[in-house]
């Protein structure tokens, strides 16, 4: 018994070794509180979380078998994994399905969001665009960085999808960032997007993106409208109060009055079951997750893997204040979830994927004398 459980132990370090602690049980735990309010949220429907608990084992593999793959052997397949990922993206606008366009495909067994993998998959093109010449990036490096993320952006315009295809965007921005462009170039492409938001406005702006942004302007000229998730959201986040109204005691979410309450708007059925105190455990735990991905990102030893897991951390902080901020009434609603708490495969199958990619820059960083 002893050889065996001895054996057993030995077994499991060997396959937990690339997994780094910190990021697994952050991860662990925002799955766990995913999954406990997701019951919640869903009317205590097993269902829910049987699936959800499904994606998050097929999204924990992936994460394992990536954080055993080094990052010089990634760099080498990124040009053929980014190009990869651009196919469904092309196919999702002829057979794609979707409330206001196509965003997702139909497998059968799963819808499948082609989006999602560009969170992961175009940070790597562009570390690894950005690392062919010295850094910082030079005109020639910036224009082809520029292509690369208007090329996925565009094609996500066009479904449309304007939410993510701005939080891609994002991801692109942070690789940049991290890259040493210097801080004009950010100013100046502020201005620009200034300068072209009229002309987005008035002929590319669909008439419920333009809702979206008039409610949160001013959520209660229509409460029963499209001011309405806004102002249930913002009820049920000041219900909860310090502590919460308890696990499963949520109103706003039980009653109905709570539209995507498993989806867009899970943060709030958080904020009102488990009051300020489980919203500020919960941000904690992404904090972690951002701060040990900068770490990473800080200790790589080439620009490849420093630019990837520093962008990667950052994304995900992205994905968190856009969610926090909407659900809040402080952004507008522009349909992002809430990373490991809202239901949905593809997104969270993407970004464990992506923290086995930072946990690989981490377990194969070659010392010093190497």
């Amino acid at each position: 018994m002893n050889v065996l459980l001895r054996w057993l132990l030995d077994l499991f370090a060997r396959a937990a070794r690339t997994l780094d602690p910190w990021l697994t049980g952050a991860l662990l735990a925002l799955m766990g509180i995913g999954l406990a309010v997701l019951y919640s949220a869903g009317n205590l429907n097993p269902r829910l979380v049987l699936a959800q608990g499904a994606r998050f084992a097929v999204g924990f593999g992936a994460l394992w078998l990536l954080s055993r793959i080094p990052a010089t052997r990634l760099r080498h397949w990124t040009p053929a994994i980014f190009i990869a990922s651009l196919v469904p993206l092309l196919l999702v606008l002829a057979i794609g399905e979707g409330k206001h366009g196509a965003h997702w495909i139909n497998l059968g067994v799963f819808y499948f969001q082609p989006s999602e993998v560009l969170k992961l998959s175009l940070p790597m093109m562009l570390a690894w665009q950005l690392t062919l010449r010295p850094l910082p990036p030079q005109l020639p490096s910036l224009l082809g960085a520029a292509a690369l993320i208007g090329l996925p952006v565009g094609l996500i315009l066009l479904q449309p999808d304007f939410g993510t295809a701005m939080l891609v965007a994002a991801s692109g921005v942070f690789a940049l960032f991290l890259a040493g462009l210097s801080w004009w170039w950010f100013a100046a492409a502020f201005a620009g997007v200034a300068a072209f938001a009229p002309v987005a406005w008035f002929w590319l702006l669909r008439p419920y993106q333009k809702d979206r942004i008039l409610t949160f302007l001013d959520p209660e000229s229509d409460p029963l409208g499209t001011g309405w998730n806004i102002i249930q959201s913002k009820i049920a986040i000041g219900a909860g109060g310090l502590t919460g109204k308890g696990w499963g005691q949520g109103s706003q979410a039980h009653l109905d009055y709570i539209p995507e309450h498993t989806t867009d708007f899970i943060f709030a059925v958080l904020a009102e079951e488990f009051g300020w105190l489980g919203v500020a455990a919960v941000l904690a735990l992404y904090l972690l997750i951002v701060a040990r991905c900068l770490w990473i990102a800080a200790d790589a030893r080439d620009g490849y893997s420093r630019l990837l897991a520093g962008t990667l951390g950052l994304a995900l902080f992205v994905y968190v204040i856009v969610n926090g901020g909407m659900v809040a009434g402080l952004l507008p609603v522009v349909g992002v979830p809430m990373p490991l708490l809202s239901y949905g495969g593809t997104s969270a199958v993407s970004l464990l994927a992506g923290m086995g990619v930072v946990m690989a820059v981490r377990a194969h960083r070659p010392t010093l004398a190497g």
